[in-house]
């Protein structure tokens, strides 16, 4: 089992890390953020009741994204509660991470079309408010983008933002820089990530509308606004992304080199994303 904190063997077995330490390690190649919502709830109570969610649910279970991805898994777990007529907090959070997984705000609303003709009119008329509420800030998807347009959801590389974000690719196939425009919904982020080269490599963003954060492992987060621009160097673990009440927009390019290639790690946790 290998922690995406330490990452580095020799520093994972000087610290004696499991993986649990720090929450977030990859088991059978599968990146996992440690659940402990079992065990604030009711781990006095009922921590057997409190491990199997955590840990066996949470941390085995959902975490098979091989299996079934993240957004198939919340869809199926939104239509089982929609099923059972439950529409509160367990609903809501659902609903959230289905958004996170890549469930857009047309998509949930056919769902839960969809599941009025089975689960019964009632359950998806009470399970309409609870989405209204979750996608609130995502109705206004259109215009997004700034100059270079939205694009399409970033379906492709999902699995590594928290939240929606789209693409739209600028350049033609075969020229020598692939250019895309990339957008954020409020509070989507990408993973920290590195761009590895032997030589040359490294990435450029130009912020082109609303407002983001970049920040460097180790460094403090830097506020971006449209005419910002970022030079990433390789080898640089890093994130970007949208600020939580702002769409954001950026060009993205990386500059050649050999032997290049994307490292991502862990996500960035809401304890570490800025306030805007």
């Amino acid at each position: 089992m290998k922690c995406f904190f330490c990452y580095d063997k020799e520093k994972q077995e000087s610290l004696g890390c499991r993986g649990w330490r720090h929450g977030i390690y990859e088991k059978e190649g599968i990146l996992m953020e440690k659940q402990t919502a079992g065990r604030k709830a009711l781990g006095d109570f009922a921590p057997q009741f409190a491990a199997l969610n955590d840990d066996v649910l949470f941390g085995e279970v959902w975490a098979k994204e091989n299996e079934l991805s993240p957004k198939l898994r919340s869809i199926a777990t939104v239509s089982a509660l929609v099923g059972k007529g439950t529409a509160g907090e367990a609903l809501r959070y659902h609903m959230q991470t289905a958004r996170q997984h890549g469930v857009t705000r047309e998509e949930m609303a056919a769902l839960l079309t969809h599941l009025a003709f089975y689960a019964g009119w009632p359950n998806a008329w009470a399970a309409f408010p609870v989405a209204k509420e979750v996608y609130a800030d995502a109705a206004d998807a259109e215009g997004r983008g700034g100059f270079f347009g939205l694009g399409e959801p970033n379906d492709a590389y999902a699995k590594y933002f928290t939240g929606q974000s789209y693409l739209n690719v600028l350049s033609k196939p075969g020229e020598p820089l692939t250019i895309c425009n990339v957008t954020f919904e409020p509070g989507c982020r990408n993973f920290w990530h590195i761009h590895h080269a032997a030589q040359g490599g490294g990435q450029v963003l130009i912020c082109v509308d609303g407002e983001g954060w970049y920040q460097e492992e180790g460094k403090a987060p830097q506020s971006l606004v449209p005419g910002d621009i970022v030079e990433i160097p390789a080898g640089v673990k890093h994130w970007h992304g949208a600020k939580r009440h702002s769409w954001f927009s950026h060009l993205a390019f990386e500059l050649p080199g050999t032997e290049t290639s994307n490292e991502w790690c862990e996500p960035v946790k809401d304890a570490e994303y800025p306030q805007d």
